[in-house]
């Protein structure tokens, strides 16, 4: 059975029409969301008893829920382990996130350097959800040997 995310999804091929990692259509994002310290109170997982209890941001619960009323795909990703799934799961729903899916045991320690073959973009929470713009900043690349 094919689920929201995969109709969202166009085949591509290459040259030689093998098939490719097939890409969002349209306008569609795919929201990766951290949990701790993002939408909600920055919990380590040496404390889990509080991860029952915490209250979301009420600006986060609006914001991913309008993004997912708009047919964007969230998908929270946590540095909580395996462990700590049922706890998360049951707060995300007591709390009214909508979402498509749950990924455990994101690296801790921040420092992210993202590599893969699709466009990524990486907006960093500093305290409140808002419109996301549009801004030119500095980003590392693979060197292709051309310099500008």
């Amino acid at each position: 059975m094919k689920t929201k995310t995969d109709k969202e999804l166009s085949e591509l091929k290459d040259g030689e029409g093998n098939l490719l990692s097939p890409i969002l259509s349209g306008n569609v994002k795919n929201y990766l969301i951290d949990i701790d310290g993002t939408v909600t109170e920055d919990i380590p997982n040496e404390e889990p008893e509080r991860m029952a209890t915490c209250e979301p941001f009420a600006d986060a619960l609006v914001t991913l829920n309008k993004w997912y009323d708009e047919g964007h795909i969230i998908c929270f990703f946590t540095s909580r382990t395996e462990t700590h799934r049922e706890v998360t799961t049951e707060w995300l729903n007591r709390n009214g996130f909508k979402y498509h899916s749950l990924l455990m045991g994101k690296p801790r320690g921040g420092n992210y350097h993202w590599i893969d073959n699709h466009l990524v973009k990486a907006t960093r929470y500093r305290g409140e959800f808002t419109d996301l713009i549009e801004k030119e900043v500095t980003i590392e690349v693979f060197d292709d040997g051309q310099h500008e």
